[in-house]
């Protein structure tokens, strides 16, 4: 039975985006918002609003009890997490199924083991998933570190096993340097996630970042909708997403498709979510981590789908099978993501709030913006910088470049510095345009550039 009444448990534009899928479905919507958050769109666009606490994400959105009370006291029968935030949290699920509410994602068990890092690893190898290798899950000490990086050779990355966002990660490139880069990562992992374990893998020099969108319901069917190449990125946080990616073949598409729906299969995975590879330059593909959640780029999947991932997530989360087979998805033209964020980029991409004087998105055929800002909102300081995603869609690649450079252009945004000159500047190199990129192109250009 579908829905009568989702609480989003999120802001800012993903909020909207879920509003507007379940309005298409007919169910009704509650904004939760942060006293920061009062004039956000998605307060003023959901047919029941309730302030959960003060600007701190701790007291607001990281307040698991204060979101289900929000729930219950408007009759609410789900939960939609969005991203970030509790999108992941397992005991938040559990949470929402005690109080008698659907959590519109996968359950406790598979978010817990696909959350930590080092056991996603290991359930992947147990499914005949391609891993990087390294340690078999979390490592003891600083002695089984060295073992295992000598075992499969430097250079190796340590990787927090609670980890994302490229919070807790070093690189160690020779045995020289695995120590402090150890109890670099240690440390952070703490400070981060309240966790220390970490787990250890071979790092591939020059990867592309490229990842598969699947969905699955709960009679145990899973498609997946092809993959996003996400490889432009600085400190490890996307900034530039495409479909299809420029590296990916047909054949390819196939393996890494099989080998994502395999491992979802795996946990019995029912909804949204992504599964993560690293894409070597000789073909050769590993298995890098599981979202399981939307993600903020899934707006390129559905420009090349025609299909509304967050109305299907809506859907299966409710009993609904997915309505089409795998052979039955079909992939047209190209699409581009840009992130555009309150940053300065040449501040070292330094978060900008304060306030929108003026906020002119951009139109036109092929042209998707999503956001929840508008002329004279203020971007509190509080949360993310992501202002909006400018999403382009054209016949081909090049058609889709052409498409973004001329709407960057009319993306006019006066009041705070943004990345919108920066992925201007982007489009410009001959990198990008041939699509030959990794996850080291940015970190490259930009050093080139003396660090702006």
């Amino acid at each position: 039975m579908m829905f009568s009444k989702i609480l989003v448990a999120n802001r800012g534009e993903i909020a909207l985006r879920v509003m507007r899928a379940a309005r298409e479905l007919g169910i009704e919507t509650v904004a939760v918002y942060s006293e920061a958050d009062a004039d956000s769109l998605h307060v003023r666009f959901a047919d029941h609003a309730v302030c959960i606490g003060p600007p701190m994400p701790s007291k607001s959105y990281l307040n698991s009890k204060a979101l289900i009370t929000a729930a219950e006291i408007t009759g609410a029968d789900s939960i939609h997490p969005g991203y970030g935030f509790l999108a992941e949290n397992a005991e938040f699920a559990e949470a929402c199924e005690v109080s008698g509410l659907t959590f519109i994602g996968p359950s406790p068990d598979a978010i817990s083991r696909m959350g930590d890092k080092s056991l996603a690893k290991s359930t992947m190898r147990a499914a005949n998933v391609p891993v990087t290798p390294g340690s078999d899950g979390a490592l003891s000490d600083l002695a089984q570190a060295r073992k295992v990086a000598a075992e499969i050779g430097y250079p190796v990355i340590l990787k927090a096993s609670a980890g994302g966002g490229g919070k807790g990660m070093r690189i160690a490139r020779t045995p020289e340097t695995l120590e402090t880069s150890y109890e670099l990562a240690r440390s952070e992992a703490e400070a981060s996630f309240s966790n220390p374990e970490l787990y250890l893998e071979k790092f591939i020099t020059n990867p592309r970042h490229i990842e598969i969108q699947l969905m699955g319901d709960q009679a145990g069917n899973v498609i997946h909708l092809g993959e996003r190449d996400c490889s432009i990125q600085r400190r490890h946080q996307k900034l530039i997403e495409e479909s299809p990616s420029p590296a990916v073949t047909p054949e390819l598409r196939a393996s890494l498709g099989d080998a994502a729906v395999l491992g979802a299969k795996s946990v019995n995975y029912v909804g949204a979510g992504t599964m993560e590879f690293l894409l070597d330059e000789d073909g050769s593909y590993y298995f890098m981590e599981m979202n399981t959640r939307i993600q903020v780029e899934h707006p390129v999947t559905e420009m090349v789908t025609g299909i509304d991932l967050v109305k299907l997530q809506i859907q299966v989360a409710a009993g609904m099978t997915i309505p089409f087979t795998q052979d039955e998805i079909t992939f047209n033209g190209h699409a581009i993501e840009f992130r555009i964020n309150a940053e300065d980029p040449d501040r070292n991409f330094l978060p900008a709030p304060g306030t929108l004087e003026t906020f002119h998105i951009p139109g036109g055929f092929g042209v998707r913006v999503d956001s929840h800002c508008y002329s004279g909102y203020f971007i509190p300081p509080y949360y993310d910088s992501l202002l909006a995603k400018l999403i382009v869609h054209g016949k081909d690649r090049e058609e889709a470049i052409l498409r973004a450079h001329r709407a960057l252009e009319e993306f006019f945004v006066v009041g705070v510095p943004t990345t919108i000159p920066f992925h201007l500047q982007v489009l410009e190199t001959e990198a990008f345009q041939t699509g030959n990129v990794s996850t080291v192109f940015l970190e490259n250009w930009l050093a080139g550039k003396g660090g702006k």
